[in-house]
Order: structure tokens, then C-alpha cells, then sequence
């Protein structure tokens, strides 16, 4: 994997309002080229994008539609609601719409704590969150993911540990294609460098970070592992609702190699999703295409824009894994 140089100390792009506020004694302190990941997609590129919650193709089309209108370039769409909410037909019409442009498509693996019987899950608490409980879930999300794979997707999501652990190994023995990829869900997404390493262990190609981290907890994780960070640079509401638009060129600069991912707040749930909830889709789907386009219009205005990855690349090029023992 090729890593991307670190700049000298003031290089990159520009920091909002730098000038206007220098002039007034406001300046913000200098950029560390410290602070900087060393890391980048395999290309070189330091960036890709990603469209979540396209729960269907009729939804595909309308990101499809939009993001060709608006110029929002597309490495990636994903699904929320999972493999098994979508018919064989439906899959394959998102796969080969996705195909035509070259856009990786994923779909959720279930199920999961949400999804169950589990009442831990509404507890304060949350119980175990959106984890697999029991042989019977674990055992739903390989079959999903067997499902999937067979249909053409190339890249599966997962909001498990041992999910995570137990599709990296049916990879490695060829059970599934072995350049299907593991995306980790946001809503186990690891807050520390040392879990954020394991996830990568256990086989994970893209690892969703929560957007309330810090940009100084950007660079720890980054000084111990390169694998491609997924982050919402608008989270949904149950994840916060954080927008950070502004800091997406920092972002890139300490995060590379990072997903932006064109989340949307003061949106209703639409998972599981179904056609009661078909206009809200729909519509939420444009608005994320039309969000992407903001955010990239201010990268470009602060001079951030360059180093995307290119388009229709997907692998995440070599991570560290756990031996996988016979």
C-alpha cells in the first residue's frame, strides 16, 4: 500500500476563515505535521465516499439519479435494513445498477439485537447493543451472508465481533469469495485505538468510528493501524445527530484512509425498512446525495479536494489479521 507523504509544518489545505480571522489576531495555532496519517487507500488516494441507508433499489436509483445531476462522486452505497428485508430480484437489480457505475454495494448481515427477541437491548443499559445473541443469530448472518455473496455483493456489514470473526475465516477458506470485504457497523464502532486495532484483526476492511471522537483520537487510532476509517461526516440522529462538515478536510488529513459518509440528521428511522416507509426514503436518499455535494463543495473551498481515491476502487489493500488457525 502506498502511504501518502506527511506535509510540512502550515501545508494543506486551508483552515475555515484563516485569513480573515489571522488579520484580526484570531489565527489558530499551526497543524502538527505529526497529527498527519501516514496511511492511504492503495491508489494513493487518501479519501473515498460512501451513501448510506439505500434501502432498496428503487432508492438506488434515486442516489444513482442525483449524485450523476449533482456531480457527487460515489465509491460506495449501503444498506441498513438488511440482506434479509431485500428479495433475490431486488438484490440483483442493486448489484447490477451498482455495476453499471462502478459503485461498491453493501448490504447488512442480521440478525441482530434490534432485530430480536432480546428485550436487554431497550434496557438503559442497551444491553449487548446490536450483537448476534445466541447460535441461531450467528448462524442467520452467515446465511445472509452466503445468500449475498452468491448474488454478486462484494462487501457485507456486520455489528458483531464474532460475526466479524467467523466471516473473516469462511473467507479465508474460500467459503465466501475472497474479495468479499467486512464493513463494521457504527453502532459498535470501536472509541480507542487498541479496539479499533482488534476489529481490524478480525478481519475487518472498513471500521465505522463514532462521529463525536476527537480529531486528536483520530491520530492515536492512525498510529496503530491503516484500516480505512467509515465516518458520518452527518450522523442519524440515534447516533448523535453530530454534523462536521467543516472539519473535513482535517478529518481526511489525520483520518486517511476515510469514508465520507453523507449521513442525514432530523430524519425519521426507516429500519427495518418497508414500502409504508417508501416516500421518506426516497426522499431522505436525495437529501444525502444533495448533503455529500455541501460537504464537498467546502472540502474543494478549502482546498482539501484533491488525493480522492479513484473511483470503482474498493479493496483496502494489506491489514494485519489474527491467524486463522486450521
Amino acid at each position: 500500500m502506498k502511504d501518502t507523504p506527511v506535509p510540512a509544518p502550515g501545508a494543506g489545505p486551508r483552515r475555515p476563515g484563516a485569513a480573515a480571522l489571522t488579520a484580526l489576531g484570531l489565527g489558530a495555532a499551526p497543524l502538527s505535521p505529526a497529527d498527519a496519517s501516514p496511511h492511504s487507500f492503495p491508489d494513493g488516494g487518501s479519501w473515498r465516499t460512501e451513501v448510506p441507508s439505500v434501502e432498496g433499489p428503487e432508492a438506488l436509483g434515486v442516489v444513482l439519479k442525483e449524485s450523476a445531476r449533482l456531480d457527487v462522486p460515489v465509491h460506495r452505497v449501503s444498506q441498513g435494513s438488511g440482506v434479509w428485508m431485500l428479495s433475490d430480484a431486488e438484490i440483483t437489480e442493486m448489484v447490477e445498477g451498482c455495476a453499471e457505475r462502478d459503485i461498491e454495494l453493501c448490504l447488512f448481515t442480521g440478525p441482530r439485537g434490534t432485530w430480536d427477541t432480546g428485550a436487554s437491548v431497550r434496557t438503559d443499559s442497551g444491553g449487548a447493543g446490536l450483537r448476534s445473541r445466541g447460535h441461531d443469530a450467528l448462524a442467520g448472518c452467515v446465511e445472509d451472508a452466503l445468500r449475498a455473496t452468491g448474488l454478486g455483493v462484494k462487501c457485507l456489514l456486520v455489528a458483531d465481533e464474532g460475526v466479524l470473526w467467523t466471516l473473516h475465516r469462511l473467507r479465508g477458506q474460500g467459503v465466501l469469495p475472497a474479495d468479499t470485504t467486512f464493513k463494521v457497523s457504527a453502532l459498535i464502532g470501536p472509541v480507542n485505538p487498541a479496539s479499533y486495532a482488534v476489529f481490524e484483526q478480525l478481519g475487518a476492511d472498513s471500521i465505522n468510528i463514532p462521529s463525536d471522537l476527537t480529531l486528536a483520537q483520530f491520530t492515536e487510532i492512525r498510529r496503530v493501524s491503516r484500516a480505512p476509517m467509515d465516518l458520518y461526516i452527518e450522523a442519524p440522529d440515534d447516533l448523535g445527530g453530530f454534523v462536521r462538515m467543516y472539519e473535513v478536510a482535517e478529518l481526511i488529513r489525520r483520518g486517511a484512509p476515510l469514508y465520507l459518509k453523507f449521513g442525514l440528521s432530523r430524519a425519521p428511522g426507516i429500519y427495518p425498512y418497508g414500502q409504508h416507509l417508501r416516500e421518506l426514503a426516497l426522499a431522505t436518499a436525495k437529501e444525502r446525495v444533495r448533503r455529500g455535494r455541501l460537504a464537498l463543495d467546502l472540502l474543494a473551498r478549502h482546498g482539501g479536494d484533491g488525493d480522492m481515491a479513484a473511483l470503482g476502487t474498493r479493496l483496502p489493500g494489506p491489514l494485519n489479521r489474527f491467524e486463522i488457525s486450521s
